[in-house]
């Protein structure tokens, strides 16, 4: 079922104040199997969210501005900037803080996607991989940079593909047939089918279907597409059963 109608995201704020851009969970929405969780997230020089525990599911975070700084109970640190991507398999449990990286807010995308049952026990693991390394393409009508996918070092444990497009004229956005996917407007408008769609707004496709946007005066979106597990997400906060 395509049904492309824009909506908008939910505003949130966390504890400490951070705000996002939340597409699911929120009301009407609880998840879009596999996913658990898709926002923009802005973090403010003052804020930052301090060591806190995850387990069961992946996250990929994907930088649009400034820099997070990432350290984890696994022993890594690293800072990651504009354009750069974070994996974190959670698996059977592990602790992670995020914090600005520099004097300067940040704000990227965070996807939380959930592990099948029988996986949610393996051992935590984190990649960062740096924008140089994620494989962009150009056609006539878009910049199409591949975060998760064909060619991107990122590998999950459920198979999904996550384009950048930077529309330019038009881009056609294909779910594979009977995946879920959910497509994020970062910046500027366009139209997304017959419907306009402009930042901050998003639209969901479930069991696949092709999507074509179109442009003006460019439009920058975020599309994730899934292979569902046909599972419960069964999610309490930090964690996913």
């Amino acid at each position: 079922m395509t049904d492309t109608t824009p909506r908008a995201a939910a505003d949130v704020t966390h504890a400490g104040g951070m705000r996002a851009e939340r597409l699911f969970p929120a009301e009407g929405r609880r998840h879009l199997d596999p996913f658990v969780v898709f926002e923009r997230f802005h973090i403010e020089p003052t804020q930052g969210f301090e060591t806190h525990p995850h387990r069961g599911f992946e996250i990929v975070s994907y930088m649009l501005d400034g820099a997070m700084a990432h350290a984890d109970s696994m022993g890594h640190e690293s800072v990651a900037e504009a354009g750069d991507a974070m994996r974190i398999t959670t698996g059977r449990g592990m602790e992670h803080s995020e914090m600005p990286g520099g004097d300067g807010p940040c704000s990227g995308l965070q996807l939380w996607i959930n592990l099948p049952s029988e996986e949610k026990e393996v051992a935590p693991d984190y990649e960062e991989v740096a924008a140089a390394d994620l494989p962009t393409t150009e056609t006539d009508g878009a910049t199409v940079t591949t975060v998760v996918g064909e060619g991107s070092p990122i590998d999950l444990h459920t198979p999904v593909e996550y384009r950048d497009a930077r529309v330019g004229e038009s881009w056609t956005w294909t779910v594979p047939a009977g995946w879920n996917g959910a497509l994020f407007a970062i910046s500027g408008a366009g139209q997304i089918g017959d419907d306009p769609i402009a930042a901050g707004e998003y639209a969901l496709v479930e069991d696949g279907g092709e999507v074509p946007l179109t442009t003006a005066d460019g439009l920058r979106v975020a599309a994730v597409a899934g292979e569902p597990h046909g599972e419960p997400i069964r999610q309490r906060g930090p964690f996913v059963e």
